[in-house]
């Protein structure tokens, strides 16, 4: 039982965090700030209570509080897996020096920017259900530069770059209202996977539990299949 609370408890704070940056820089209200609504929608449908969303958009309100800053590390994991981590963090120092024991303690190699993040690509990912033609006709309307688009039983899945988030989100709500979307994200996706297996699949277990418990850690990002 206390593991599970600490585990939420964890879950709420990155959410806290991250709703806290996005409503400081954009705006409290969700409907002018498309970033911040995905993010609160991200949050309900991992059961974020509506408690923790407020605090946070009310820190934001105030203006003061703390000064987070994206800090992003890249690096070869266990088996020489691809690996990003990106952190929110309002002393860089410490931050660096949390994830770099994450690295030390399983023998992964932390690398300096642009060592791993060429082979991924870095994207929105938007997973809906709708009609293939009709979205990519909405999208193309608008000049939203689409990099591909899945359908797959009627779930459409659309990728594109991170700068036409808005314009792509803009888009598709003009067309089709409100969307109940399945995943509303950025990330970053591997080009190429590897499967891990053995010694080297333990110590990636390991490792992505060590940069769990690092506070300033928001996302990872690797190219270990399943």
């Amino acid at each position: 039982m206390a593991k599970t609370s600490a585990n939420k408890s964890k879950v709420y704070g990155k959410y806290g965090k991250e709703i806290y940056v996005v409503a400081k820089s954009g705006g409290v209200d969700p409907a002018g700030n498309l970033a911040l609504r995905s993010i609160i929608e991200r949050a309900k449908r991992d059961q974020v209570p509506a408690h923790v969303i407020e605090k946070a958009l009310d820190k934001a309100k105030g203006g003061g509080g703390e000064d987070y800053a994206v800090a992003r590390y890249e690096g070869f994991g266990p088996g020489s897996c691809l690996v990003i981590v990106e952190c929110l963090t309002d002393n860089p120092n410490r931050t660096f020096g949390d994830v770099r024991q994450c690295f030390n303690k399983t023998n992964s190699k932390l690398g300096t920017q642009g060592t791993v993040s060429h082979m991924f690509d870095h994207s929105i990912i938007l997973v809906f259900k709708g009609d293939e033609e009709a979205v990519l006709e909405a999208l193309m309307a608008s000049d939203v530069n689409v990099t591909d688009i899945e359908n797959e039983d009627g779930k459409i899945t659309v990728f594109a770059p991170p700068t036409e988030y808005a314009k792509a989100k803009q888009a598709l709500g003009a067309a089709f209202g409100d969307i109940d979307y399945e995943v509303d994200e950025i990330q970053f996706i591997p080009q190429t996977y590897v499967k891990l297996a053995g010694e080297d699949a333990a110590i990636f277990e390991k490792f992505m539990t060590l940069l769990d418990d690092v506070d300033d850690v928001q996302q990872v990002y690797h190219n270990v299949e399943g």
